[in-house]
């Protein structure tokens, strides 16, 4: 599926960066290039490692070290990938398989709501939060 040329592992590996085990699993739920148009020229395990670093250590966009692709490229897939629920669909399926190998069923069954962390107010809605005047 990767067919840019592995120039970027030359770097020295941030924390945040994939480890080969990971990036097997997370290939395959990669989406293909769109057909037609240029050929893909970017290496997208270093997308997804520009990413997990702009996640880990909470950076600007414009500020993401030069050893990634431009700022713009990783922009482009972080959000294209959010908006044709690639995310989600790379966490349902690496959830399940977590959940398979420590012998439970892949989808949770229950869920839990905490009342103190979902904070209501009386009014609810737009009014609760329209500040008053006068």
């Amino acid at each position: 599926m990767n067919t840019a040329p592995p120039l970027a592992r030359r770097r020295e590996p941030y924390p945040s960066d994939l480890t080969e085990a990971q990036w097997a699993l997370i290939e395959p739920l990669i989406p293909p290039p769109k057909p037609g148009g240029r050929p893909r020229t970017v290496d997208v395990r270093e997308v997804i490692n520009a990413i997990f670093y702009l996640t880990r250590t909470g950076c600007p966009w414009r500020m993401l070290p030069r050893e990634f692709p431009p700022w713009g490229t990783v922009h482009y897939y972080a959000r294209r990938w959010r908006l044709d629920g690639t995310w989600e669909r790379l966490v349902t399926v690496l959830r399940s398989q977590v959940r398979q190998a420590a012998g439970r069923e892949p989808t949770p069954s229950a869920a839990i709501i905490d009342s103190q962390t979902v904070k209501t107010t009386e009014k609810g809605g737009r009014a609760a939060t329209t500040l008053r005047r006068g």
